[in-house]
């Protein structure tokens, strides 16, 4: 029997999975937990399906207070000039659509004839769950989408896998087909293959609008979502997923847009927080609370190019790279941005690391608060990595506790601060290998001081010691 409950309860890269080549090595696979799944209203597709769960925990699967507050010192990034966009203000115009009853057989039924008929907007009921209980399409709980489509959720509208029922992603979006997610809770996928809850095809293309993709789990890559097409993100959460290789959160080898978003407390062996083997655009975001068990917990531009701006990358934890690594070969681009928090439990680079034969900028930022066993707390440097205007403080590492850069690194610094850095045994401020290269630019502006034991080690002309 379908039903809804009418209460006020409130409810709240690459395609193969290869990991990244470089110099960060595995320390072996996490163990997978189990998830409790749980609904407001319930439409199952089968009438006796999931009636043992309970109604949802809406703080689960929301940022936490630091995170919505987008902190940060130095005032480049506190997440407030959001204005009418913002998730919490005005609401934006959508297309009116077909109504859909809260019962999961007639969504799969109107998605089958939007495919068939090229495209349309439905309309999903309030406070329902539409409960998906068998794959009916390749590995999917709903029809994969072939055409333009737009299902427009409202208050506690949910899209679920049933708990105890047969593996399956809730949909796949294929070559040709354009899938606008707005206002909805998509939970509970499960699958071997990419993207536990949502696969993008080459050529298909998704649209994430004041949504929540969370509790989703792949023995794949993409915990939440697999984007091999164009995902664009805006005034989502992706939280809580689990991934096998890469991608906790999202893994993508096309084009991906996150704009004011939270990608949140995702896990997976690798990238635990977003992983892109293609093109990245990121903005007014937070990426936080991630865990790999062996490297990069926030953000990692695998191939290909990456632009993050006003976006905080905090209190993400990894055996290797806590917070963001540009892997060799790409390109990357972080403006107003706060990497802190972060954490490398076993090893090198706490917050940012740079490979051999990466290019990347980093320009009106704060690098702080970061933490590596051995060298790099704030930043490991072996490729080419300019800073500009940016402050790099309170971080600490083994050696080089605010900048460690490598034989092969070429460090460049104009109007930059590395200040009160610590490191236990060497450099404090900046440590640069026999080979490496450091250009402070005195002359603009930069100054490394307040450093422990002691400023600079190495060759690092213009440093005061």
């Amino acid at each position: 029997m379908n039903y809804q409950h009418h209460t006020h309860k409130l409810d709240p890269d690459r395609p193969d999975g290869r990991r990244a080549r470089s110099r960060w090595w595995a320390v072996g696979l996490a163990a997978m937990t189990g998830l409790a799944l749980t609904t407001v209203g319930v439409a199952t597709a089968t009438p006796a399906a999931d009636a043992a769960e309970h109604p949802p925990n809406a703080t689960d699967d929301r940022p936490s207070a630091d995170d919505q507050r987008g902190k940060r010192d130095g005032g480049t990034h506190d997440n407030r000039g959001r204005g009418k966009d913002d998730v919490r203000g005005k609401k934006e115009a959508r297309p009116k659509g077909v109504p859909v009853p809260c019962d999961a057989d007639k969504l799969i039924a109107a998605i089958t004839l939007a495919n068939a008929r090229g495209g349309t907007v439905l309309d999903l009921a309030k406070k329902c769950t539409y409960l998906l209980t068998a794959d009916i399409d390749d590995g999917n709980g709903l029809p994969t989408i072939t055409a333009p489509i737009t299902l427009n959720g409202s208050k506690h509208t949910t899209i679920k896998r049933a708990a105890g029922v047969e593996q399956f992603r809730i949909v796949t979006v294929g070559t040709g087909g354009d899938l606008t997610l707005n206002r909805l809770k998509i939970t509970g996928g499960q699958t071997d293959g990419d993207g536990g809850a949502i696969l993008v095809n080459p050529g298909g293309t998704l649209h994430l609008n004041h949504s929540t993709v969370t509790r989703n789990i792949t023995g794949g890559s993409g915990g939440g979502i697999a984007n091999n097409g164009t995902t664009r993100i805006k005034d989502s959460t992706v939280s809580r997923n689990i991934a096998g290789p890469t991608g906790g959160g999202v893994m993508s080898s096309g084009l991906l847009e996150i704009s004011k978003s939270h990608v949140h407390a995702n896990t997976a062996v690798v990238a635990a927080g977003v992983t892109s083997s293609g093109t990245a655009r990121i903005s007014h975001s937070t990426i936080s609370a991630n865990q790999a068990q062996d490297s990069v917990g926030g953000l990692l531009i695998n191939t290909g190019t990456g632009t993050v701006t006003k976006t905080r990358i905090t209190n993400n934890t990894a055996g290797e790279v806590g917070g963001v690594l540009a892997n060799s070969g790409t390109q990357l681009t972080l403006s107003s941005v706060t990497i802190d928090k972060n954490t490398a439990s076993t090893a090198r680079a706490g917050g940012l690391a740079v490979n051999p034969d990466a290019a990347v900028v980093v320009e009106h930022s704060v690098i702080e608060k970061n933490y590596a066993t051995t060298e790099g707390g704030g930043i490991y440097n072996d490729g080419e990595l300019v800073l500009r205007k940016t402050k790099v403080t309170g971080n600490q590492a083994n050696l080089g506790g605010g900048i460690y850069n490598a034989d092969g690194g070429i460090l460049t610094l104009f109007t930059t601060k590395v200040i009160k850095n610590i490191a236990v045994t060497d450099g404090g401020g900046i440590f640069n290998e026999i080979g490496g290269t450091v250009e402070l630019n005195t002359a603009t502006g930069t100054v490394v001081i307040k450093n422990r034991p002691n400023n600079c080690s190495g060759d690092v002309p213009g440093c005061p010691g």
